[in-house]
């Protein structure tokens, strides 16, 4: 461990950010997760140091990330589009593991056990390293590429939801043609009747089913009742598909779940990106400068 960060302590932040996340089911982003656990423990002097390879964030931030790898490898701990959130078996691990000591020997514990399942000796994060310029170094090359992925998708984010909302539709067609399908109108500004794009399988729409398509580029999720007012205008032969910015609620996303006689899609800002990323190269010149990307490549060290 390094210096001044003893297993113990470290074992304190770490359940100091399953306190924070336990607080939050939808997960906050892994910046802001931090910053709260280091409101609530009072960090010392060379926790809110830097070290000299890498002055971003505080030691213990670094540190911390560093050992939250362990945790996403015991399954307790989800990281996605810098978004991190408590698992099932997260929430029972901090509930019964409460020493700090004991919570971080486990979580080490498992990741040696994910790690001797693996094909190829994967990196040892939760092994006792040797000097402390050996340890900051691999957790800042560990960390380096975490802190740039949740800094590039909250630029992302920022710049979606920031979108006129009709640029937003556009950007939407756009994905949609770049993935094959036929889009045959797109709502002008106005009135829309809970129908923002229309489209189809083939060229002449003579082939397969409608596909309805409702955008909302909102904060708020999309609940129930709104997915059910979508849902009221597909016929028997359509296809729904679903665009919430903000996501959905436990209960639309059970609603769709549950239908047996109409089919839909829910996508989140998240899969909306994702899609984006996957199909760019069928994306028009234009139509790339909708969402303008450039992929930065990292050595990979995790």
């Amino acid at each position: 461990m390094p210096a001044g960060i003893s297993n113990e302590r470290q074992g304190l932040l770490l359940r100091s950010v399953f306190d924070v996340l336990s607080e939050h089911p939808d997960g906050l982003p892994g910046g802001q997760v931090l910053a709260e656990m280091a409101h609530r423990v009072v960090l010392t002097d060379y926790e809110l140091g830097h070290y000299k390879s890498s002055p971003g964030e505080p030691r213990a931030y670094k540190a911390t990330r560093f050992f939250t790898v362990n945790c996403v490898k015991a399954g307790w701990l989800v990281k996605s589009k810098g978004t991190w959130r408590v698992t099932e078996e997260g929430r029972a691990a901090h509930a019964g593991f409460t020493d700090p000591g004991d919570f971080i020997r486990e979580s080490s514990r498992l990741y040696r056990q994910w790690r001797s399942a693996q094909p190829e000796k994967a990196p040892q994060s939760g092994d006792e390293p040797t000097g402390d310029e050996a340890i900051e170094e691999r957790e800042a090359a560990t960390t380096t590429l975490e802190e740039a992925s949740e800094r590039a998708w909250s630029q992302v984010q920022t710049f979606l939801m920031s979108m006129d909302a009709y640029d937003f539709q556009e950007l939407v067609a756009s994905l949609l043609r770049a993935m094959g399908y036929h889009v045959h109108w797109v709502s002008p500004p106005g009135p829309d009747r809970g129908l923002d794009i229309l489209a189809f399988t083939d060229p002449l729409g003579a082939v397969g089913p409608r596909i309805k398509v409702q955008v909302k580029r909102r904060q708020e999720k999309t609940t129930s009742d709104g997915l059910r007012s979508f849902m009221a205008i597909l016929g028997p032969g359509d296809v729904g598909i679903y665009i919430s910015a903000g996501g959905f609620t436990s209960d639309a996303s059970r609603e769709a779940r549950s239908q047996e006689n109409r089919r839909i899609t829910l996508i989140d800002l998240e899969r909306l990106f994702d899609l984006w990323v996957e199909h760019t190269d069928r994306l028009t010149e234009a139509d790339q400068a909708r969402l303008p990307l450039k992929p930065v490549y990292f050595l990979a060290t995790t």
